[in-house]
């Protein structure tokens, strides 16, 4: 998903109808999740520490792991 594409789906959120906002939300939480996971293999493939990328997420270090670690994506590391 593209920049003007997470824009319309973030206008969507304020639509007259309830149910649409919602719709939306759902899909930029997704999206958000995938992004996220994303950017923290590509911050474990550089060498980030699990402290570091915790902070940068604003969470504990045991948060990021659990949430992250698990899936598959780091080649091992944890």
């Amino acid at each position: 998903m593209d920049v003007e594409q997470l824009t319309e789906l973030a206008a969507s959120t304020a639509d007259d109808d309830p149910l649409v906002g919602l719709s939306a939300v759902a899909r930029l939480r997704a999206e958000t999740e995938r992004i996220e996971a994303s950017l923290v293999r590509r911050a474990r493939n550089k060498g980030a520490a699990w402290p570091q990328i915790a902070a940068a997420l604003g969470v504990s270090k045991q948060a990021a792991h659990k949430k992250h670690a698990g899936r598959g994506l780091f080649g091992g590391r944890s």
